[in-house]
């Protein structure tokens, strides 16, 4: 079966790899290079972890990414992943605690809950007397994102996927599986696939009412001297709040040590300007301060921003568009982890012939 694919990040690849395996022709289409620095996928980390508030099935959801994150190692012949642990921080009370350590237990996961002098001594850059409640769990790490689409990308190429770069659809065709192409040309399938990120609700009108492409500021932190060797063997934190939410990425394999804000500004246009501000990320600079030790000691490096597509429960949209189409809406921010498995799970619907469950499965819900 010939099949197209809209977007080279890690949903558009990770469908290609799956289709690939189960002996597809496959095609995609991105509108700049790729890894395209402009995509949601593109940055040089992203993280998989367990926590997730009481979202039961995505929890449970993760055991799954790790092993397709197996079959995707043993494919490349490399790891593109290391374990750092997650270690979550947050108010006394707080309801994402509370309903995270229940979804948790449910699942089975050994938590460590960690009073003020055992997080002190633990992780001494966390400013422990500001911490209500602290537990860590040794599960958790880091995904080199950049790194694994640029090596998905070449791999796929090499078993005869054909990557088209710099190439822009303007227009798909759902019912016959059709993409318009900038140029006007017109390239058929017998099936295709929209995972085109922020720029999904320009191809598939009927996200716009559903998704919003949201703006977000990354920052970039050098500690100081003395704190850096703690940071290189540091967990990942998570402190999320509705109001002050942030996490940070440990640096690892020459991987930068990131802030990122966990709300979402649920504005901007992912064609516009892609210089950021600290005052864009000001919010979680000041959980930061609140949360780690000598704070201002530390200094930003650079800012990035990234567009995530979010849906109002960050729930992922995985479903069909007309008679030959699927479209894969999953860039809440928590996308990348799940790429290969909500890939793999298009590319079974796609070789049965149906859809099965699959936009109740990606949508969360628990089995």
């Amino acid at each position: 079966m010939k099949v197209s694919i809209v977007g080279a990040g890690i949903m558009g690849l990770g469908t290609a790899w799956a289709l690939e395996r189960l002996g597809h022709q496959v095609t995609i289409f991105e509108q700049g290079p790729v890894p395209n620095p402009l995509g949601s996928s593109v940055d040089q980390h992203r993280l998989i972890r367990y926590p997730y508030g009481p979202a039961e099935g995505y929890t449970k959801m993760v055991a799954d990414a790790y092993a397709i994150w197996d079959q995707v190692w043993a494919d490349l012949g490399e790891t593109l992943y290391r374990q750092t642990g997650t270690l979550c921080l947050g108010q006394a009370g707080a309801r994402w605690h509370r309903d995270t350590l229940a979804t948790l237990e449910r699942a089975g996961h050994a938590v460590e809950r960690l009073g003020e002098a055992e997080l002190a001594r633990r992780f001494p850059l966390i400013e422990a007397a500001n911490v209500d409640e602290a537990y860590y769990l040794d599960s958790g790490g880091v995904l080199f994102a950049e790194r694994i689409v640029a090596a998905l990308a070449k791999r796929l190429a090499a078993r005869g996927v054909e990557i088209r770069a710099h190439t822009p659809v303007v227009e798909i065709d759902p019912d016959r599986g059709f993409v318009i192409l900038g140029d006007g040309s017109v390239i058929g399938a017998d099936a295709l696939v929209v995972a085109a990120g922020p720029w999904a609700p320009r191809l598939v009108p009927s996200l716009r009412r559903r998704v919003k492409p949201s703006r977000q500021v990354l920052a970039y932190l050098v500690p100081p001297d003395d704190l850096a060797p703690l940071w290189q063997t540091g967990p990942m934190l998570l402190d999320i709040d509705p109001d002050v939410g942030f996490y940070v990425v440990p640096p690892r394999d020459g991987a930068g040590l990131k802030l990122g804000d966990h709300r979402f500004s649920l504005a901007g246009d992912p064609d516009g300007d892609r210089a950021g501000t600290e005052a864009e990320i000001a919010v979680g600079l000041a959980g930061c301060a609140r949360r780690l030790k000598r704070f201002d000691d530390y200094r930003i490096d650079r800012l990035k921003v990234c567009f995530y597509t979010v849906e109002p429960d960050e729930k992922f949209i995985i479903e069909p568009v007309g008679l030959s189409t699927y479209v894969m809406s999953p860039c809440s921010g928590h996308g990348f982890k799940f790429g290969p498995l909500l890939g793999s799970a298009v590319a079974g619907a796609i070789d049965a012939g149906e859809p099965g469950d699959i936009a109740a499965w990606a949508a969360g819900a628990a089995s």
